[in-house]
């Protein structure tokens, strides 16, 4: 049973690792840094940058070596304990365990990002006028979506003892 779980991780993780690191690789090779390509007029760009910052652009601001030890720091602890978390949940909640996969595909293809380029590559642009929310990657939406199932958990009290 328990050899299953982590095939459950390895999979699912997996997943959101491989559709990261593919649309971030096609990104780069086929879209110019900062060019912006309009797919549903006043609602959503495929526009690619480099985030030096973590979300919403924080740190972004510091040295980039500073900044590269403290989020690989962060990036590695966070896959720790979303790892311990995981290991930690019991069968019977299989959408919090879910949500630990979400959220440990998405910090390790974030990582994968920091580690080859000191930066994250995001690409999907979503505005209203000119109110844009930042860009962000599939690896971000994991992370949310994750965190969303999470906070249900949480605040319904939904958690394992």
């Amino acid at each position: 049973m328990l050899k299953n779980k982590y095939i459950k991780l390895l999979i699912f993780a997996g997943v959101i690792i491989l559709l990261d690191q593919l649309s971030k690789a096609l990104i780069i090779r086929h879209v110019p840094v900062n060019q912006v390509i309009p797919v549903l007029k006043g609602f959503f760009n495929i526009t690619h940058i480099h985030n030096p910052g973590g979300a919403f652009g924080l740190m972004a601001n510091l040295s980039p070596a500073l900044r590269s030890i403290i989020f690989l720091f962060i990036s590695s602890l966070a896959v720790g304990l979303i790892f311990y978390f995981y290991k930690k949940t019991p069968p019977n909640y299989p959408w919090l365990a879910a949500a630990f996969a979400l959220i440990f595909g998405g910090a390790i293809g974030n990582l994968i990002d920091r580690v080859r380029f000191g930066t994250v590559v995001d690409f999907l642009d979503f505005y209203v006028g000119n109110l844009h929310w930042p860009a962000f990657n599939v690896a971000d939406s994991a992370i949310s979506a994750g965190i969303v199932i999470f906070v249900f958990h949480l605040v319904f009290k939904k958690l394992p003892e």
